[in-house]
């Protein structure tokens, strides 16, 4: 409806401005003519005063008759240009609406929580073992509903030329080796390869964020006794960091979607999270000049690579 209004008012405009436009073009060229004509002139060369006036009637048809013809069909191309002009603003507002409201369904789920574990805690007598049983719920709720909130802070930052200004040398190995180690799980098998020394110029703080979020969703998404490989390596200009897992994969269709915030695949319907992993993931990454791209393939697993310039020595 807010588009609608706003695609007509537009329309109008544009039909108004250009008719006025158009008018006084039209007006202009007659004056100009009618006042720089050598009524004098013509007379001496044969013309009679009935020509001349003829001419200048046919004039003002014409110039009237196409005025005519832009009061008819002006409405339809200042439509069109309308519409150019309200897509890419339509389109955004579409997704910031989508963006909102999918955002507002992730904060009521743990604010459901944490509200009917105290409603519960109220309406009858507990056992302190049973209070603490709700407190952790509470507490689990409230720091998934924290992270939810870094989260959404994160993804509206955009490429702020002020956090470049914090970037520092960082050792994309021994920042690999140390996510590795603190994931460490006897259900999957983490393995490293980092056969080149490997620096990039960035934020340690977000670098281990991107990398650790990929790492957990390998190994949520792993067969269990399964392998999680982690390879840093360096070819000229450039640093990539791969993760693979041997799990579930997921769908061409799906892969496509597999940056879209909010957005979860079939398969991970079961498991936590918000579906903001990956769109952080591919945020944090562009703010370091770099790209992301995940191929995946159902029943054979999931590759995301991470792709960085190499710090200039």
């Amino acid at each position: 409806m807010i588009f609608r209004r706003a695609l007509i008012r537009l329309t109008l405009t544009y039909t108004i401005v250009q008719l006025v436009l158009f008018g006084a073009f039209a007006l202009g060229v007659y004056s100009y003519v009618t006042g720089t004509f050598d009524f004098d002139a013509a007379i001496e060369d044969g013309e009679s005063s009935l020509d001349v006036d003829q001419a200048f009637a046919n004039l003002r048809t014409g110039l009237i008759a196409g005025y005519a013809l832009l009061v008819l069909f002006l409405p339809v191309s200042s439509y069109v240009m309308a519409r150019g002009a309200l897509a890419p603003v339509q389109r955004s507002y579409e997704l910031q609406q989508h963006f909102v409201d999918a955002a507002s369904h992730e904060f009521r789920t743990p604010l459901s929580i944490v509200q009917g574990e105290l409603e519960l805690a109220l309406s009858r007598s507990r056992t302190p073992t049973e209070y603490r049983m709700a407190m952790a719920t509470a507490l689990a709720a409230t720091e998934g509903l924290g992270q939810l909130t870094g989260d959404l802070l994160m993804l509206t930052r955009g490429n702020s030329h002020e956090l470049e200004e914090s970037f520092v040398a960082v050792s994309l190995n021994d920042l690999a080796r140390m996510i590795v180690d603190s994931h460490a799980t006897d259900a999957v098998r983490l393995s490293l390869i980092d056969d080149d020394p490997v620096a990039v110029h960035g934020s340690p703080e977000l670098l281990r964020r991107a990398i650790s979020n990929v790492v957990d969703n390998a190994l949520k998404f792993s067969n269990r006794e399964g392998t999680v490989e982690v390879s840093v390596s360096g070819a000229g200009k450039f640093a990539e960091l791969t993760v693979r897992d041997h799990g579930v994969g997921m769908t061409e269709a799906e892969s496509a979607r597999a940056f879209d915030r909010f957005w979860r695949a079939q398969t991970s319907r079961t498991t936590p999270g918000f579906g903001l992993g990956l769109p952080l993931v591919r945020q944090i990454v562009m703010a370091h000049h770099g790209q992301v791209s995940v191929e995946s393939a159902m029943g054979v697993g999931t590759t995301v690579t991470l792709v960085f310039p190499v710090m200039q020595r």
